[in-house]
């Protein structure tokens, strides 16, 4: 009769699998798949008999040893531009959420837009022999960084791991690709249907697609409604709060009109727009609208609400946490399309009947 061990049977010598697969009841090949994460699926009870004996046991695995028998090891890499950026911090959290369904570890690198960042970290993730890499964030015009960060892409997946991009397609790596142009325009559209004819638009960095994809479809959005964005009323910037205040306070100091209604071209922007604005003591939007792009969740403690297009951010980094684990390795490439809704609130709401010159 085989006897189960106990807890003080573990304490003069190290946990193995074996015991493990005592402890739950269950045969060494289950306690193996569900704590080395294999490929074959193993039924909810089972796992939970098998990961509370672990914990019971204070089990911890032989990571090396998995990463020489796997081929790679539980590290998932996920790259943003600026986790303090609610945009980057929603996708993350969506992805260390489903890492966890599949028992992996999550590390989390901030480039700050930085290629030679990007291409470090990748290169780290691979020589770790990680999992998946995610890498969430705008391409930019540096194309030699752009061409070295793809080699570096092409080869993590040729060493077995698995990449996954959130932003501009990248060629062989399955991407989420958030509809920026289509729904910048769509903003516009329906901010000069609701009667505003005067724009400017907090642009960000002018090197960044995502910037330049936003502002061209909220630029089209405008002429199809047969309004002109004058060059001038265009205000590149920082991709973040203090960029916005600062392209306000670029808007305050000309000696022209203000426009009567601001985008910027993602919520962050659009918050540090208020702040100035409210500095200057005009009014949102009696004296000035303001818009924005992605619909963050820290919008809930803005007021007045602001107006803006909404990007389903968890989802989205649910989306990339799935190619990135769950899919074969040997599909093709996919393209996951996300487009964006309008989401009209008070900060640019209009008096009934009137029109903003």
């Amino acid at each position: 009769m085989t006897r189960r061990p106990s807890d003080r049977d573990q304490s003069s010598r190290a946990v193995n699998l074996q015991d493990i697969a005592d402890r739950a009841g269950v045969s060494l090949a289950t306690a193996s798949r569900v704590l080395g994460n294999g490929s074959r699926r193993v039924n909810d009870e089972l796992i939970e008999r098998v990961t509370r004996a672990a914990a019971d046991l204070g089990y911890s695995a032989n990571l090396p040893a998995r990463t020489v028998a796997t081929g790679y090891s539980d590290i998932v890499g996920v790259l943003v531009h600026d986790i303090s950026d609610p945009y980057f911090s929603t996708i993350a959290t969506a992805v260390v959420q489903r890492a966890d369904q599949h028992a992996a570890v999550v590390s989390i690198g901030n480039a700050f837009g930085d290629a030679r960042r990007e291409l470090a970290y990748v290169a780290m993730m691979r020589s770790m022999r990680a999992r998946a890499v995610v890498v969430a964030g705008s391409r930019s015009d540096d194309r030699d960084g752009h061409q070295a960060l793809c080699d570096e892409l092409e080869a993590f997946q040729r060493g077995g791991g698995r990449a996954v991009c959130i932003g501009q397609p990248l060629p062989g790596i399955d991407t989420v690709a958030p509809e920026n142009e289509a729904g910048a325009r769509a903003l516009g559209v329906a901010l000069a249907a609701a009667g505003h004819r005067s724009f400017a638009v907090l642009a960000g960095p002018p090197h960044l697609h995502t910037a330049r994809d936003r502002l061209r479809g909220f630029r089209a959005g405008l002429e199809a409604a047969g309004i002109e964005l004058h060059s001038d009323d265009v205000i590149s910037g920082q991709f973040n709060r203090d960029g916005g205040y600062e392209a306000v306070s670029t808007l305050l100091s000309r000696s022209a009109p203000l426009p009567r209604c601001v985008f910027a071209v993602n919520d962050v922007m659009a918050v540090g727009a208020l702040a100035r604005l409210r500095t200057a003591g005009l009014d949102v939007p009696g004296d000035v609208a303001v818009a924005g792009f992605d619909d963050i969740v820290t919008l809930r403690d803005v007021w007045p609400r602001l107006t803006t297009v909404r990007l389903p951010l968890e989802a989205m980094g649910e989306m990339a946490g799935r190619l990135a684990l769950d899919q074969q390795r040997d599909e093709a490439p996919r393209l996951l399309p996300v487009p964006g809704e309008v989401i009209l609130r008070e900060s640019t709401a209009l008096a009934a009947g009137s029109v903003a010159s």
